[in-house]
């Protein structure tokens, strides 16, 4: 499904409800499947979410996850410890080019059973679920945080707990920050000091916490990434224009949340109110290059790329290694989408360069690369120009009412 977006003007003091993140979901579900006793509440409507849901309830031996990355590192670790459990875990052509090697070391090397069933280091996977009693592993850390994050996810279920050393820089910082907050909170005890994170065993328990013998309900945040378009919006809009986005908190555990700070270049300001965002185009755009760091949130590359291309401001964008392993190598789909509608772009393997760019060309199609964030990246370019958002459908990945909720707030789109 191809969508035409025609320039739009936004209605001032629009209101949209954003699911929950899906990045808190997919941790808070592993979670839930380990310890059943937990409750959960405003849990993301992604495909990614309901591929994990209906991945753990599956009693099949095949489990197929399609384009989900984090399902499957998420699901590689719970599925080596489902004792007696024998399955396949496969996805998509491009998850299958998605390299794996790296977590199922980690796994091998506390004792888990896991064999590649095509192309070593890729999945698909064959795992045939066991007990765990190693308890020491090291990990390269600077390629992706869902590694880490995996391990960490199962870790108080190994008979010993874990003992994980980081071997070089972190990547997605925040990630792993948020993975721990989420076993603090629901009694699972783990510290993080220097590059050791230890996790304290609690595997002869069905409940997270035996002292507390009340059911634990957790509310997640809504989606700082799915938040990440209206910013732009915003930014791209008159002075005084507001949106309001709901439920938000302002010590959130997501790394994205750092838009705050990095649209007050774009005029934005954010005021945090009844567990809602208000984002107010306050100012007019500093025409100055933004530069950034972007390694603790790369997700949000490619709508801030966008949004200064709309703006005509020139920006470097750092910290970006991961978006090569993603849905597609993000940073050559944005140098080829972005130099298709006018601007210029150089890209190294972790970084991006925007030169500044006075012209936006008309009704070009934009390639989505079965890529979510292509799709609601570029969208904001409507309040500039008209544009053509190529299958269009993907955006149900990880927010399924996208194009309604644009629509709601004053977007023309036609299909």
């Amino acid at each position: 499904m191809n969508l035409l977006l025609k320039p739009s003007t936004i209605n001032n003091k629009s209101k949209i409800n954003i699911t929950g993140s899906k990045s808190e979901s997919n941790r808070l579900l592993l979670l839930q499947a380990l310890y059943p006793s937990i409750k959960l509440e405003n849990i993301s409507n992604s495909d990614d979410s309901v591929l994990m849901t209906d991945a753990l309830s599956s009693s099949s031996e095949i489990v197929d996850i399609h384009h989900a990355g984090t399902a499957m590192r998420f699901l590689t670790a719970y599925f080596s410890i489902q004792e007696g459990r024998e399955v396949t875990l496969t996805g998509s052509k491009r998850m299958k080019e998605r390299p794996i090697q790296i977590l199922v070391e980690a796994l091998q090397e506390l004792g888990a059973d896991i064999e590649y069933v095509e192309n070593s280091g890729f999945p698909p996977i064959k795992i045939k679920g066991k007990k765990l009693t190693k308890n020491k592993v090291s990990l390269q850390a600077n390629v992706s945080s869902q590694y880490i994050s995996a391990l960490l996810l199962i870790a108080s279920k190994l008979e010993n707990g874990l003992e994980l050393t980081l071997e070089g820089e972190i990547t997605s910082v925040p990630y792993v920050n948020m993975t721990l907050s989420l076993l603090d909170e629901i009694g699972v005890e783990s510290s993080f000091v220097g590059n050791k994170i230890t996790v304290k065993s609690n595997s002869k328990s069905q409940i997270p916490n035996p002292s507390n013998q009340q059911p634990t309900t957790l509310t997640v945040e809504s989606d700082w990434s799915s938040a990440s378009y209206y910013f732009s919006i915003a930014a791209l809009c008159e002075v005084g224009t507001e949106i309001t986005l709901s439920s938000y908190k302002e010590n959130s555990l997501q790394g994205d949340s750092a838009l705050v700070e990095i649209y007050k270049h774009f005029g934005v300001e954010t005021t945090f109110e009844n567990h809602s965002i208000i984002l107010r185009k306050s100012s007019f755009v500093n025409q100055k290059s933004l530069i950034v760091n972007l390694q603790s949130s790369p997700d949000i590359a490619q709508t801030i790329a966008v949004t200064c291309f709309a703006l005509g401001i020139p920006c470097d964008l750092t910290g970006l290694h991961t978006l090569k392993i993603k849905e597609t190598d993000r940073l050559v789909a944005l140098k080829t989408e972005i130099e298709k509608l006018g601007g210029q772009v150089d890209i190294t393997d972790k970084s991006l360069h925007l030169a500044t760019s006075n012209i936006i060309k008309e009704y070009v199609p934009v390639k989505t690369y079965n890529d979510h964030r292509m799709a609601m990246a570029f969208a904001p370019l409507a309040l500039k120009t008209p544009i053509v958002i190529e299958d269009a459908e993907v955006v149900s990945k990880s927010y399924p009412t996208f194009w309604n909720d644009l629509e709601s707030i004053g977007f023309k789109i036609t299909k």
